[in-house]
């Protein structure tokens, strides 16, 4: 198909496919002549994934170029190639993110007292779980900030939900891998990672504001109303 067919199939304007094709989101086309190019079914996905990753994940563009590098990497062994597409999924914190050290300046760095005690809690928490987790894991980093930022605003009460919220995302996890491993190619494999992570996230947020305000109605069911 043109690039206008693409643009109707698609709903995304033609000068916004074109900027996506610059910036390496989406493959080039097969140059039909000079000054035109042909795109197939693989250009449409991709260009719907873009958009989801934008609309719904909240992606950055330039996150979504690193999270489809690893889509496109067909190389490794299948758990270093999910690790990677997921580990492209995790903010980057200030304040001590990546390496785990005690260094840090300004504002709540790595080396105030709650994140020494945030950073030990979340090793504690991989140990006691026997979760496989390399040292610096983005997302362990991401949970040490949130519960340095916790104890920050007076609520260090939360942190003894830890291990709850811990049993729930054990379930979540195995039930997102579930729905990964039903892929058969590898391509299919990385992207159900990029779909169940970002879309997933989005849909597991939801889900759980609807749980609240019902768990709100039923336990202020007097003072409810609809939400």
């Amino acid at each position: 198909m043109r690039i206008g067919e693409l643009s109707r199939r698609t709903g995304v304007p033609v000068p916004t496919i074109k900027y996506y094709l610059r910036e390496g989101l989406l493959p080039a086309g097969e140059l039909t002549s000079p000054n035109q190019a042909s795109y197939g079914d693989a250009h449409e996905r991709r260009l719907r994934l873009v958009r989801a990753l934008l609309e719904v994940g909240g992606l950055s563009v330039a996150a979504i170029g690193e999270v489809l590098a690893a889509v496109d990497d067909g190389d490794g062994p299948v758990h270093d190639l999910l690790g990677a597409a997921a580990t492209r999924l995790v903010p980057e914190y200030g304040g001590g993110g990546g390496g785990g050290g005690a260094s840090g300046s300004g504002g709540g760095g790595a080396a105030d007292a709650e994140t020494v005690l945030a950073r030990e809690r979340v090793a504690r928490l991989i140990e006691e779980r026997g979760w496989r987790i390399a040292s610096g894991n983005k997302a362990a980093e991401a949970l040490v900030a949130a519960l340095a930022s916790v104890r920050r605003v007076g609520h260090a009460g939360f942190v003894e939900l830890l291990d709850d919220y811990a049993e729930a995302a054990e379930r979540v996890g195995r039930i997102d891998l579930d729905y990964v491993t039903r892929r058969v190619a590898r391509e299919d494999l990385v992207e159900s990672v990029v779909v169940g992570t970002v879309l997933g996230d989005a849909v597991f947020a939801a889900l759980r504001r609807m749980a609240q305000v019902d768990a709100s109605a039923r336990t202020f069911g007097e003072e409810a109303s609809d939400v």
